[in-house]
């Protein structure tokens, strides 16, 4: 068995030599290689400026969170053949990071901070509408993004639960002083 884990491992690592020759090649410094560093960097500089100050770490703390839980799912998603993105910000990282580390977790930080007597659930539904019938269609169209298995209504109520599951997090009272 050991023979056959060492085969497949030694697949991988040619598949991952490929395509750093290919984002060398074909992906580094092209117009969407630099959007997705726009995109990567810029929802975090936007956050930092326009954060609220007395928020701060219990909104990074759900960010933190958010990321770990979106990029699982992206992980699950790729590995199973669902979908899978055709750019990378950089070679060695899953093509899901602008996503999963920025995107997403802003933009739930944002929502969660703006309104905030707004209920919870107007604010999902707003956050998967727009993540689901808007931003994917729109980087499909980009050819950054490509559902393989996937349609984009099955994201609707994932992105709705992510949300609600952050207001949840965001709206505890058990945080004590250390």
């Amino acid at each position: 068995m050991e023979e056959k884990v060492y085969e497949i491992y030694k697949l991988i690592i040619d598949a991952n030599s490929k395509m750093s020759y290919l984002w060398k090649a074909e992906m580094l410094f092209k117009w969407r290689w630099w959007l997705l560093v726009i995109l990567t960097i810029t929802p975090w500089l936007l956050w930092i400026k326009f954060k609220r100050k007395e928020s701060t770490y219990r909104l990074l703390l759900v960010g933190v969170i958010i990321m770990l839980i979106t990029s699982y799912l992206d992980f699950i998603g790729v590995i199973l053949g669902a979908w899978h993105y055709n750019w990378k910000v950089v070679p060695i990282i899953p093509g899901y990071i602008p996503w999963d580390f920025s995107l997403f977790p802003v933009f739930i930080m944002f929502l969660l901070q703006y309104k905030a007597k707004i209920s919870p659930f107007i604010k999902a539904l707003v956050f998967s509408s727009l993540s689901t019938f808007v931003f994917e269609p729109f980087f499909r169209y980009l050819k950054i993004y490509c559902a393989d298995n996937w349609k984009s209504i099955y994201s609707f109520p994932i992105y709705i639960i992510i949300y609600l599951f952050a207001d949840f997090l965001v709206k505890r009272d058990e945080f004590e002083k250390i």
